[in-house]
Formats: C-alpha cells, structure tokens, sequence
C-alpha cells in the first residue's frame, strides 16, 4: 500500500499541517509520497528528504513540481508529457479550512480518489462546532450547554447576564485557536475580539474547573479499532501549546488510568458520533466525564498527526482502514428518458 499524504491548505491551522505531516513520515512504514496544498491551493510534489519544516516557511516548496488533480489523480506536467503520481490512497492531512470543511473531500470524491478522511457531510457537521452540537443530539449524545453568537450580536452579549467562569471559543477553527477562558466580566471584550478575529460565529460554553477530559481516536475497518484512551495533561484547558506538541508526537501515549466499565461506555458513545457518518475516517473524540455523565466535546475528523501516538500499531491502523474504505456507487446514466420522449415524437433525435 502506497499512500499520497496530502498537507498544507489555505487555513490558519496550515503550519500545524505540515508538522503534522512531518511526524506520520516517522510513523507511517508504508511507502510514501507527499503532496503539498500551498495556501494559494497549488500543488506541489514533495521530495521526502525535503520534508523540513523549513523548507516550507522559506517557500522552497516552489521549487518543486507543481501538480494537477484530475480524473488520472494527481499529475505532473512537463515538456515531455504529463506522468502520473503513482500511490493508493490519499491520507487528508490538511487540518482546517480546506482538509475539515469538505473542500478536499469534495474534489477527492468528484475525482473518484481512494482517500481516507471525513466525507462531505461529516466535514460539514464536524467543522462547525455549532453543527458538531446538532449532531451530537440527534445521536442521543450528551453535551455542554451554550450559546452561540454572531459577530453582528456582539454587543448583545456584552449586556446579558453571564454566569461565569465561561470559556468562549471560534465555531470553525480548531487547536485551541482563538479560545479563551474568562473569568469575569472585565475579561469578556477582549476574548471576544480575539475570538471574532478568527471567525464571524462563536460559541459560548460554561467552564468546568478541574473537569475530567478523556480521548479517544479510532476507525471503522471490519469492526471498529480504538486506540488508548488517554487523559490529557492540561492547565485550565487544553491550549494550543499543548496541542500543538501532540501534532508532533510520534511516541504512545500511557492509557488513562480509569475503570474498563469507564472505557466501555466511553466507547460506546465514541460509536455512536462515529456512525453518523464518519466512515472512511479516522477520529479522534475528546469526552469530559461530569459525575456519572459522559459529555462530548469536539470531533477531531483528521487529528493532529492522526493521533498516531494513540495507537499501539498505527501502521496497521491506517492500513485496515485504507482496506476498509466505503465504496462510492456508481450511477449508470442510460439516457433512457430522453430517448422514450424522441421515440414518442417520432424524432431520431
């Protein structure tokens, strides 16, 4: 199996990507290939001994070929011809706008590209954490209170009154970007501004201290296969920081120290958001656990470098899983309409 690890993308989560991607070339012992989306959404071929953080923030990256995407998949022009980038399936690694929120997905899909990250719809639902709440009660999950907020109501919020501490965060922005925790009244305005910086919708949620959070990454393959459940080291909350080391980790994780009843119903609901529509993806859920309820709080459909450090044999993880992946149905289109209204009129065309 041959994977085409495609990174990058117009998003402000675009150097997580790549660091991202820079850790599963650690991880990943399949034969691969690196395919980089600048922000301007060119692609570019990347040699894999050029896969140095370095290299992209210097723009060497445009030193090597540019690609197009088509039917054939991804295609190398030259003065000699048009070659073909040879793989098996894509890995969607390009966190943010562009690899979350469908865009990729749709390309991939309107291509006919084998590729292993959320479809359309789970992009949609999952990117937008207002839509992440829908979904989360449509499937009879449980989840935080809060109120979602346009840009255009801001003022509105300045008025009300809160209970706090409040924790206010971007609907469509992920790594903790954005996010703030505020403790009062004198702090609301400022996490506003950092929050509406990144997106013209939030959300607001009440902040839990010292609240057990819980996660969980896993796939679909045959069965489902789970990865450990680890319990996060945090401050107040997990910022980005911390986050942002987890995209570079390429070490397991120890297991949360935690009951197996625990484990199983955490699964469970782990299940339950994931056959919503998240086939062909591989996940990763953070849960908090308050009393005896378990609270969901984000779907990661492509994890920080796929929360590898999850899982005890990645490798064979991402393998089954590019197996495994859901078929498209092909439709035939026969004309067989149009040609009973041309043979009703007594015209051969």
């Amino acid at each position: 199996m041959k994977f085409a690890i495609v990174f990058g993308g117009a998003s402000y989560e675009h150097e997580i990507s790549i660091v991202s991607a820079i850790a599963l070339k650690k991880v990943i012992k399949s034969e691969l290939c690196f395919i980089f989306l600048s922000p301007e959404r060119d692609f570019y071929a990347i040699d894999i001994g050029n896969m140095k953080s370095n290299y992209f923030a210097k723009g060497d990256y445009k030193k090597s070929p540019k690609l197009e995407l088509t039917r054939n998949g991804f295609v190398k022009k030259s003065f000699f011809g048009s070659s073909k980038i040879e793989f098996d399936t894509v890995i969607n690694l390009c966190h943010g706008a562009d690899g979350e929120d469908g865009k990729l997905a749709s390309i991939f899909e309107f291509f006919g590209i084998d590729f292993i990250g959320p479809r359309i719809e789970a992009s949609v639902m999952s990117f937008n954490k207002i839509y992440t709440k829908q979904l989360a009660n449509m499937g009879g999950l449980k989840f935080l209170r809060y109120v979602a907020v346009n840009k255009k109501d801001r003022q509105k919020v300045l008025t009300e009154n809160i209970v706090f501490p409040i924790i206010v965060k971007p609907s469509r922005l992920g790594s903790s970007i954005g996010v703030s925790v505020v403790k009062n009244k004198d702090e609301l305005e400022y996490a506003l501004d950092v929050a509406f910086e990144f997106d013209d919708d939030i959300l607001i949620e009440p902040f839990i201290e010292d609240v057990r959070e819980f996660n969980l990454a896993g796939c679909f393959a045959k069965d489902f296969i789970f990865s450990v459940i680890e319990e996060p080291q945090k401050n107040e909350f997990l910022d980005f920081d911390k986050k942002y080391k987890d995209f570079s980790r390429t070490e397991t994780v120890f297991k949360a120290d935690i009951s197996e009843e625990l484990q199983d119903k955490i699964k469970e609901e782990f299940k339950k958001i994931y056959n919503l529509g998240f086939a062909g993806s591989l996940i990763r859920c953070d849960f908090f656990v308050i009393g005896n309820e378990i609270c969901i709080n984000e779907i990661n459909p492509i994890p920080g470098s796929m929360a590898n450090y999850l899982f005890e044999d990645f490798n064979s993880v991402i393998n089954d899983l590019a197996e495994n992946l859901p078929k498209v149905k092909k439709i035939g289109v026969e004309y067989k309409y149009i040609n009973e209204i041309a043979s009703a009129k007594g015209k051969a065309n």
